[in-house]
C-alpha cells in the first residue's frame, strides 16, 4: 500500500535529538537498501521505500510548505482509543511537523518527494510506487474556525490554494519517470459515515453532497495534466482509507453512499479499496466501476497481526468478481502498515507474513507465478 513498518534503530534515531539529519539520511538510506530487498524476495514487482523518510504518510506536504502553525491540531476521535488526526509524539516526530493549523496563506518551499525519488530511482529493482496525499486532507484537518479565517475565508479557498501544489508534485514525478502513482484519500470516508456527514453540514457549513462533488473536482484538478502520461504507461491510483494510526479508525460504512459518482467521475485507473472488515459494507457497490478501471480489493488487514486464511481470501476475491471483472481485480492490504510512522500494532515478522500471503493467494488466483 506504501508505508511499512520502521524498524526500532530508525525510530529511536527519530526520537533522539543528538542524530543529526545526515546521519539520520544515512541511516534511512540503508534501511530503505533492505526493506527493497524484501520486497523482491516476497515477489513484489512495484517497489516503494516504506515512506521510511516520512513521520506520516502526508508530512512530505507538511514539511514542504508556510503557513501552518506547528503547534496547533485539530483533535478527531478515533474508534478503538482517543488521539488525533495530525498528531505527534516524541522529539523526532516533532521534527517533521505532522500537526498544524492554516494560520496564514499557504506558499511552498520545496518539491514534495524529491529527496525521495532519487534514490528509488537509483536502487529499485523495478518500477517504483510513490504516495501522496490528497489535497482534500488538508482543509478538513488544518482548517481551524477561529484561527484559519484571517488567512481564507472558509474550507473551500484553502483547498484551492492546496490543488496546485499536489498538481505540480504529480507532474513531477511524471516526468521523473515514476510509473505508479498513488493518491492517499481518507476525507471521502466523510460521505460515507452519517456520524462524519453530519460534522460536514454542522462544523464545516457544507451540503455533504455539495462538498463530495467538490473534492473530486479538486482531485481531478490535480491529475489533469497526466492526461498523455498515462498513455505512456503511468498508473494513477486512489486509496479510499477509514483511517489507520496505531490499529484505530475513525469512519465506517459501505461505498454504496459515493460509489456512483465517485467511480466515475475520479479520473483515475485504479481504486484502492478497504475490505477487510465488516466496517467496509458489502462489494455491490463495485457494479459502478467503469470497464476501464481497477480495483485492488484490500482484503488483508495491516491493523492486526492475525493471518487470514487464505481460502476465505480467495472466496470474497470470487465474489468480488460478480461484480468487476477478475484481470480487473487484485489483492491488497487494506491500508499502509505504518501511516504514521510509530506504526501499526503488529510486528515486522507479522507484516512480511501478510505480504507473502498476498503474494501466494494472487499467484493462485491469477496463475502469475
Amino acid at each position: 500500500m506504501g508505508s511499512l513498518l520502521r524498524p526500532r534503530a530508525l525510530l529511536d534515531a527519530r526520537n533522539n535529538p543528538r542524530v543529526s539529519r545526515e546521519e539520520l539520511t544515512s541511516l534511512e538510506d540503508r534501511h530503505i537498501l533492505d526493506v527493497l530487498k524484501r520486497q523482491k524476495a516476497a515477489g513484489l514487482k512495484i517497489f516503494t521505500d516504506g515512506e521510511f523518510r516520512r513521520a506520516g504518510f502526508m508530512s512530505d506536504f507538511y514539511d514542504s510548505v508556510d503557513g501552518l502553525d506547528r503547534g496547533g491540531e485539530i483533535a478527531r476521535a478515533w474508534k478503538g482509543g482517543s488521539s488525533t488526526i495530525g498528531g505527534t509524539s516524541g522529539a523526532g516526530a516533532a521534527r517533521s511537523g505532522l500537526a498544524g493549523v492554516a494560520t496564514g496563506k499557504i506558499v511552498q518551499k520545496k518539491r514534495l518527494t524529491d529527496h525521495e525519488v532519487g534514490f528509488l530511482k537509483r536502487h529499485a529493482p523495478g518500477d517504483i510506487k510513490v504516495t501522496l496525499p490528497t489535497a482534500n486532507q488538508f482543509p478538513a484537518i488544518c482548517y481551524k474556525k477561529g484561527q484559519s479565517e484571517a488567512a481564507y475565508p472558509n474550507h473551500s479557498a484553502f483547498l484551492w490554494d492546496i490543488v496546485p501544489i499536489i498538481k505540480a508534485e504529480i507532474e513531477a514525478l511524471v516526468a521523473d519517470g515514476v510509473k505508479y502513482i498513488q493518491i492517499d484519500a481518507p476525507r471521502y470516508s466523510y460521505y460515507i459515515d452519517p456520524r462524519w456527514r453530519q460534522h460536514v453540514q454542522e462544523e464545516m457549513g457544507v451540503d455533504p453532497e455539495q462538498a463530495l462533488d467538490e473534492a473530486i473536482r479538486a482531485d481531478n484538478a490535480c491529475l489533469e495534466g497526466v492526461a498523455a502520461a498515462q498513455r505512456q504507461g503511468v498508473t494513477l491510483a486512489m486509496h479510499l482509507c477509514r483511517g489507520n494510526n496505531r490499529g484505530q479508525w475513525y469512519a465506517s460504512g459501505g461505498y454504496d453512499p459515493i460509489a456512483e459518482k465517485l467511480f466515475n467521475q475520479l479520473n483515475v485507473d485504479v481504486f484502492l479499496l478497504e475490505y477487510e472488515s465488516e466496517r467496509a459494507g458489502t462489494f455491490e457497490p463495485l457494479r459502478f466501476v467503469p470497464k476501464n478501471k481497477a480495483v485492488v480489493l484490500g482484503l488483508v488487514s495491516s491493523k492486526v497481526p492475525d493471518l487470514e486464511p487464505q481460502d476465505e481470501l480467495t472466496r470474497r476475491i470470487a465474489e468480488a468478481s460478480r461484480y468487476v471483472p477478475l484481470d480487473n481485480l487484485a489483492l491488497s492490504p487494506q491500508c499502509g502498515f505504518a501511516s504514521a510512522m510509530e506504526g501499526n500494532l503488529l510486528t515486522e515478522d507479522d507484516q512480511w507474513r501478510k505480504l507473502d500471503l498476498v503474494v501466494d493467494t494472487a499467484r493462485k488466483v491469477w496463475k502469475d507465478a
